[in-house]
């Protein structure tokens, strides 16, 4: 039985969470390979340790001295050294990094010097094994992920180790260069190790217990998500729910392996399972509910357009040829729209409308902006009858017009449109008619 643990930011901040950390790993013999983040804030008003590399490295590139804000960073780590008195010294790595730093070895590098020092701290407050990232992790010469180089040399290397530390959110290209994941990108690390160790359960460690069923700054103290589907979780990930990194599922979708989203500040919570498939049915018909502000609907009219073949493909070249990406398309007989977000269209809106008549010669077209998209997502909603009709009511008795309404063939997902004005009233509204009726 093995178990991978990453820990984020905030679970690393201070001496004390690292202590914490410290006691949740060896609670447990199974958790054997770790994956630390970067130091995250320790208050409100603090800084990010990778921001504050950002910012220094910033300056390296404006030619500027960098110096007072890199040893600002270093007393950051030997505030965490000096707090679990280790007998360990990071001059020479500073020393290092402030050389690199001259020979501009890039942005990338810079930031995942956060992971990379933590991990020294960790391994050494551990007793564990470091494995620098760079060494296992690759990125093929166009910066793409090399998963399956990776998976290979990765299982050898930690094959050798009992107990390891991995630095998350970083690799290494070809030739060596440091290359980063984008922001969040420990956690797919965390996966990645998982994957090549064969890990009987991937945790991931937060400062919040697993995932709400919707977003507390919208609900009031919102009901947790006990199990998540892969399929759901990717849904509620892409219109913003945000725990988890969306590309960190795949390397452990592919092995079938549970990952299970703890709180570092309340260890005895089970928190979120997000497994593959499940008989286990949720409390309620939905599993959560997100979306987001900022959408155009792009409504196109045209009689017949459902006997005309290619009308679709024509519509879309008109986007593509303004390299818009599309978010959202419900259709009819005589009528089609495409949602696409409003800051990128905006700029090319009639750009656009001049290419969609001229391609496909369509009787109208109107815009509409200033939209939200919500997706409200679960499993239980395919046995269960009236769901759409639910939302429905609950929105008119909320007196909230609906703009949009879109199920998926997979009867997975529920997408509705409506003014951003609309947006919280409408979460509040679907919420409490699945979940606050149901408690």
């Amino acid at each position: 039985m093995i178990k991978v643990v990453k820990f984020g930011g905030s679970s690393l901040a201070s001496a004390e969470q690292f202590a914490k950390v410290g006691k949740i790993i060896q609670a447990d013999k199974e958790r054997r390979y770790v994956v630390p983040s970067a130091p995250g804030k320790r208050n409100a008003k603090d800084t990010k340790v990778t921001d504050m590399l950002y910012a220094c490295y910033a300056l390296v590139e404006a030619e500027e001295d960098f110096r007072v804000p890199l040893m600002k960073i270093k007393d950051r780590y030997d505030t965490i050294i000096n707090g679990l008195n280790l007998k360990l010294s990071l001059e020479e790595e500073f020393k290092k990094i402030s050389e690199n730093f001259k020979n501009k070895a890039g942005v990338d590098y810079a930031a995942s010097r956060g992971e990379y020092l933590n991990g020294i701290i960790m391994a050494n407050y551990l007793g564990y094994e470091f494995v620098d990232a760079a060494e296992v992790i690759s990125f093929e010469e166009d910066g793409t992920f090399d998963a399956e180089k990776t998976n290979k040399v990765l299982a050898e290397r930690l094959e050798k180790c009992e107990r390891a530390v991995i630095p998350g959110f970083y690799g290494a290209l070809p030739d060596g260069t440091i290359k980063t994941f984008s922001r969040g990108g420990s956690d797919i690390t965390g996966s990645i190790v998982a994957r090549a160790v064969h890990a009987t359960c991937y945790e991931n460690w937060t400062d919040v217990s697993g995932f709400l069923i919707a977003d507390p700054r919208i609900i009031k103290d919102p009901q947790p998500i006990k199990t998540i589907t892969y399929r759901e979780l990717r849904e509620l990930s892409y219109m913003g729910a945000s725990v988890l990194h969306e590309d960190a599922v795949f390397p452990v979708r592919k092995a079938g392996i549970p990952i299970n989203i703890r709180n570092t500040n309340a260890p005895d919570d089970e928190g979120t399972w997000i497994v593959e498939s499940t008989c286990h049915q949720s409390k309620y018909t939905i599993t959560g509910i997100a979306g987001k502000k900022g959408f155009v609907s792009v409504n196109i009219d045209k009689d017949m357009m459902n006997s005309e073949v290619g009308f679709g493909r024509k519509v879309l070249s008109a986007f593509e040829e303004n390299n818009i990406s599309f978010e959202h398309m419900p259709s009819g007989i005589d009528t089609m729209t495409i949602f696409v977000h409003q800051p990128e269209f905006e700029g090319k809106e009639q750009a656009v409308i001049s290419a969609i008549h001229r391609l496909a010669k369509p009787d109208s077209i109107e815009l509409e902006g200033d939209l939200a998209l919500i997706a409200v997502v679960g499993r239980g909603m395919k046995s269960t009858r009236g769901t759409a009709g639910r939302i429905f009511s609950a929105l008119a008795h909320a007196n909230i017009n609906v703009k949009m309404i879109d199920q998926g063939s997979s009867e997975l997902n529920i997408i509705i449109g409506v003014s951003n004005a609309d947006f919280e009233p409408a979460i509040r509204a679907i919420y409490d008619i699945f979940v606050e009726t149901q408690l």
